[in-house]
């Protein structure tokens, strides 16, 4: 069953600081606080274009839905109440601080149907969240975590790459607590220089230095590749690109790209592809022509933008060619290799597999996974 959310977004509503990456009206699309009315014609438009059968969840994002005054939450909420009584809505999604939790709050969501809570955690590095003024320290998070687990809600938690005093070291220590509070799922964003924010007067001051896109890519794989192994579902990397974010000025600095989450995703098929290969020719020996075998929806990804995927490999192996065909009955995020004119791979290296042979230089942020001067001719 498809998931679909509905968004309905409350920009900057709530929030009770303006951290140093943040201008909320120039991220969400939509500046104007919606009433009943524009929830009603949202959700509405919404349902006439989604496929019978989905999932659907109305998700209240782009502001701190807990910490809004009471009787705009009731608002929202009873205006929504007749989607979920009639079934065409199976819940209500909100985003929140973790300091804007606790039992009297989950207490009231839960009798309106709220279902899934996501946390805006960007850090567990209470170094990280005292240079981003995000208000609180990682004890707050553990505790509110703690508390939707045990109210039973679905927990998704938001994490931030590069934040002032971030490092991939700290990403990846981040990576392992946040595994073990065992969300739901995860979003991963970069952090961007918004201009007219506090973080663009650091930059432009030279006291802050944002990530290249080359580094959020790697230190955006690292992080990923830690849920994937433990089986959470990263379900976003990358802002969504909306209008704002695509305006002329908008973005001062930063690893911006409208499809960041697709580029993290080919990083992971090329490095993946890259030890198939190596494991490939020491079972079979070296072959100057190659296949590789994926799911027919991670053709895209093993290849890469404009080839790049295929052509580093084929450069890094000194290959003659070097091709990709799609199977249906492969795993999805699963690589095999094969000669060029195999109806079927001789080796196939899944995911989980990949993830156990790699090792990350916290250093550089460089990602060890295959010898490739051994193979090259």
């Amino acid at each position: 069953m498809k998931h679909i959310n509905i968004p309905i977004f409350i920009p900057h509503l709530g929030c009770p600081f303006t951290c140093v990456f943040c201008d909320q009206n120039r991220i969400s699309a939509t500046r104007d606080i919606p009433g009943e009315m524009e929830v009603i014609n949202i959700v509405e438009n919404h349902l006439a274009t989604i496929p019978a059968g989905s999932e659907v969840e109305i998700a209240f994002f782009g502001g701190n839905f807990t910490m809004v005054e009471k009787t705009r939450q009731e608002m929202y909420l009873a205006t929504l109440k007749r989607y979920l009584q009639d079934g065409r809505v199976r819940g209500i999604r909100i985003s929140t601080r973790p300091d804007g939790i606790d039992a009297q709050i989950l207490d009231f969501l839960q009798r309106w149907g709220v279902r899934t809570i996501e946390l805006g955690v960007q850090s567990l590095s209470d170094e990280v969240l005292k240079a981003s003024w995000r208000g609180y320290q990682a004890a707050d998070v553990f505790k509110a975590c703690q508390l939707i687990k045990e109210y039973c809600f679905r927990l998704g938690i938001q994490l931030m790459i590069g934040l002032p005093g971030d490092k991939l070291d700290l990403d990846m220590k981040t990576a392992a607590k946040v595994i073990e509070l065992r969300p739901d799922m995860v979003r991963i964003y970069p952090t961007l220089v918004i201009a007219g924010t506090h973080l663009e007067k650091l930059y432009l001051k030279g006291k802050y230095i944002p990530l290249t896109l080359a580094e959020a890519l790697q230190n955006s794989l690292a992080v990923y590749l830690q849920f994937q192994k433990e089986n959470i579902p990263v379900i976003r990397m990358g802002l969504q690109p909306g209008e704002e974010l695509r305006r002329e000025g908008c973005v001062a600095a930063g690893p911006f790209h409208p499809a960041f989450g697709e580029l993290v995703e080919q990083e992971a098929f090329k490095a993946q592809a890259g030890k198939a290969i190596e494991q490939f020719f020491t079972a079979h020996g070296r072959h100057p022509q190659l296949l590789l075998f994926v799911h027919p929806r991670d053709i895209s990804k093993v290849t890469g933008q404009r080839r790049s995927n295929l052509n580093y490999l084929k450069e890094q192996f000194g290959l003659e060619l070097i091709k990709v065909r799609g199977i249906e009955n492969l795993a999805r995020d699963s690589v095999g290799a094969g000669t060029i004119d195999a109806s079927a791979p001789a080796l196939l290296l899944s995911r989980l597999e990949f993830i156990e042979q790699v090792t990350w230089d916290t250093g550089t942020g460089s990602l060890s996974h295959v010898n490739v001067k051994k193979y090259q001719k």
